[in-house]
């Protein structure tokens, strides 16, 4: 492409990939929602409508009533690997390609994971909240007294690019690595000696840590509820950073406030962003942090950059990076 089409882009968030919004711009005609927060439903509306590409981030629904008012629309890349913000069969209905980015962020995500397991299992959280109160008054260690997380036992729920990538640190650890996925990975079990369990119970009732890494679908909501918790062991701890619906938010706080579990940690919560009045942050056993496992500087502009790839290849009709719904396509 050597001159600037007449498509037009939608971006939903201007501030969270610049320098993709200045890649598009060479080709495009890009619109930009200006504000921090997501565009109101109204504007989604009208901008699909009105646009060839919508770049989205993971708040933005897309959705049947959208995707009937998009009679140009050719493509909705999503700034994220899970896609549960947007309906792809009825994307594929309308012919509307549907992207993600996957392979730029399980690395920062494997590093988050394991920053939140070590934040709750050996209380740095809780010690800097204590500092920050006024708390720390005097030396001594009983009261922040943590679990070691080296020589332990950790369940992966989900042996995606970002599970491998967990139970790759995990021997760093010297961990035991149990798993349970929908699709067994031998080459995964060869590689880093990790051990597949054919069932999540097992993985739950034999873990230290549980950490899951499976995408939202109508089979993983509520993956882990109180039944599930209740088969985790007392000193065990339990690591999100899929998408909050996995855990039944309710049960969780009940578990932690029982001693059902040892603690949790979280990145993503159910809703998003967490109302501060929500019980889970009266625990003193539970890490939330605000949705940012894959928020590394580096990895951001890498997400960026592949959004930009795939509405290009969208709209040039030339091969997307990572096309969810080829079968969509419409043409350029």
């Amino acid at each position: 492409m050597s001159e600037i089409s007449d498509k037009k882009v939608f971006v939903t968030r201007e501030h969270i990939i610049p320098d993709a919004i200045a890649h598009l711009k060479q080709f495009f005609d890009v619109a930009v929602w200006e504000e921090r927060s997501a565009p109101p439903r109204e504007v989604m509306l009208q901008k699909a409508q009105e646009n060839d590409a919508i770049i989205t981030e993971i708040t933005d629904l897309v959705d049947k009533e959208l995707l009937d008012k998009a009679p140009r629309l050719k493509i909705v890349a999503n700034r994220a690997v899970g896609m549960d913000n947007i309906d792809i069969d009825e994307a594929t209905k309308h012919g509307v390609l549907v992207s993600n980015t996957p392979g730029v962020l399980h690395e920062s995500c494997a590093d988050f994971t394991f920053g939140l397991m070590l934040s709750v299992a050996r209380n740095i959280t809780y010690g800097d909240r204590q500092i920050h109160a006024g708390e720390w008054k005097m030396f001594d260690q009983i009261p922040y007294l943590g679990t070691d997380v080296h020589g332990t036992t950790l369940g992966i729920v989900g042996m995606g690019l970002i599970g491998t990538a967990v139970a790759r640190r995990a021997r760093a650890f010297d961990m035991k690595v149990l798993y349970f996925s929908r699709t067994r990975r031998p080459e995964v079990e060869d590689q880093l000696g990790v051990e597949w369990k054919p069932d999540l119970d097992s993985v739950l009732s034999e873990s230290d840590f549980v950490s899951l890494h499976v995408p939202l679908t109508a089979e993983t909501e509520h993956i882990i509820g109180a039944r599930e918790l209740d088969l985790m062991q007392p000193h065990a701890f339990l690591i999100n950073t899929t998408r909050g619906p996995t855990i039944d938010a309710g049960a969780l706080y009940l578990a932690l406030k029982a001693g059902t579990i040892k603690g949790a940690a979280l990145d993503v919560t159910d809703p998003e962003p967490i109302p501060i009045d929500d019980p889970l942050l009266t625990l003193p056993n539970i890490v939330i942090s605000p949705h940012i496992a894959s928020a590394s500087s580096s990895t951001i502009k890498k997400m960026g950059m592949l959004t930009a790839q795939n509405v290009i290849g969208a709209l040039s009709g030339t091969q997307m990076p990572s096309c969810l719904n080829p079968e969509a396509s419409k043409g350029a």
